[in-house]
């Protein structure tokens, strides 16, 4: 590993109770929760192999820099065939796209997909649509949250590189939860020579590249994961998501950037 793993936590959404700063080790501003932004996960399911992507991964690419937004980018596989081979792709991830697909009804997968915390989808490239979807998507947790005991995470960095997660709180109804690492790269931009887009330079803003269950039955209650370096994988930094195995409502998320 190059990366020094024991740069300070970016951002943290503990459902809609954010954990002060200061009871986590290298965070650099104290937040309180009354003012914390809810941070709604949005997985872009895309290929370069794809004509109709790259406008989906320009929004990709401005939605990262929200505050209120965690945004990934999954490369699919099934649109290899047809010219050029996407060098992010992994079966993995189409996988996890045809199970999204199931839970939310779509007869087949697409791209550019987005689905918006585990509960909708959207053509990634239909911006307007998309941003009505995450603010929905914050309005509902908010109220499915409310008089409840929410998933509660923290994420502190440890000597060598690795870091601990601290869980806490009552998922709803006591659904079953998998905690999930996903590990992403920084920006990649790639010359495509083949394919429906031959002689374009994509740019892909946070390339998902491994995706671990750290635990896939947390029921609520004190848990406590430790993450090792070789397990934070990726170049630009690793996304933690609370989900529900049931639904796939996504509970918790957080990011560590290196």
């Amino acid at each position: 590993m190059t990366h020094d793993r024991r740069h300070f936590l970016k951002r943290s959404l503990i459902a809609l109770s954010l954990i002060t700063a200061g009871t986590m080790a290298g965070f650099s501003n104290s937040t309180d929760a009354a003012d914390a932004t809810p941070l709604v996960v949005v997985e872009l399911f895309t290929s370069q192999g794809c004509s109709s992507c790259p406008p989906a991964e320009a929004f990709l690419k401005d939605l990262t820099k929200r505050d209120d937004v965690l945004a990934l980018e999954f490369h699919v596989d099934y649109w290899d065939y047809i010219g050029w081979k996407d060098p992010f792709a992994d079966p993995a991830f189409t996988a996890r796209q045809r199970h999204y697909n199931t839970l939310l009804g779509s007869a087949y997968n697409y791209t550019p997909q987005m689905v918006i915390d585990g509960t909708a989808h959207e053509v990634g490239s239909r911006r307007s649509a998309v941003e009505a979807r995450i603010e929905s998507a914050a309005m509902k947790r908010q109220m499915r949250e409310m008089g409840s005991n929410p998933p509660q995470m923290t994420v502190t960095p440890t000597t060598g590189g690795g870091a601990q997660i601290t869980l806490d709180g009552m998922p709803q109804d006591a659904e079953s939860y998998q905690v999930l690492l996903i590990g992403f790269d920084a920006p990649h931009e790639t010359e495509v020579l083949r394919g429906e887009n031959s002689g374009k330079n994509l740019v892909n803003a946070r390339v998902v590249r491994s995706i671990e269950t750290l635990s896939s039955n947390w029921q609520g209650g004190p848990a406590n994961l430790t993450l090792t370096p070789d397990q934070m994988k990726g170049t630009g930094g690793c996304a933690i998501l609370v989900q529900s195995a049931k639904t796939g409502a996504i509970a918790a998320a957080t990011t560590l950037d290196y």
